[in-house]
């Protein structure tokens, strides 16, 4: 696994029946002790400073699909820190060859942290403390589809 939360493994256009109905990328969790899905808050995709909605993206843990609103009621599946997660995003004719700057943003709620610090999160900006052991709430990498 790489460093940086957006991992250049697996960044390729994805195909169904023939044709390219988007692309995908993996992510690792920033965070040492691993979550359960109901507890992620995903952000808002940009590729190449396109916006993606966040209903255009299916996540992949254990071998099984995962919706927004799936995600936030699911309980028992826990994202390791030690496993990748894909995201599957929805893009007819998916990626041209060549570079794209991505830029996705996440966090998730922890048991541990007092509600007023919780209460604050927005996955597309940064905590206002930050702390390491949660990583950077926005992450951008340039990646290269051949």
């Amino acid at each position: 696994m790489e460093k940086q939360v957006i991992q250049s493994v697996g960044f390729r256009n994805t195909v169904e029946n023939g044709a390219v109905i988007g692309f995908q990328f993996k992510i690792r969790l920033p965070y040492y002790r691993g979550v359960y899905l109901s507890q992620l808050m995903p952000g808002t995709l940009y590729v190449d400073g396109e916006r993606i909605e966040k209903e255009d993206i299916v996540w992949y843990f254990k071998g099984q699909d995962y919706t927004l609103e799936e995600m936030r009621t699911d309980w028992k599946t826990h994202w390791n820190p030690t496993e990748c997660a894909v995201l599957k995003v929805k893009k007819p004719g998916g990626l041209q060859q060549g570079y794209h700057d991505l830029k996705y943003g996440f966090c998730f709620t922890s048991s541990y942290m007092p509600p007023i610090m919780q209460d604050k999160l927005d996955p597309d900006q940064e905590s206002f403390v930050f702390m390491p052991e949660f990583g950077k709430h926005v992450n951008e990498r340039r990646l290269l589809i051949v």
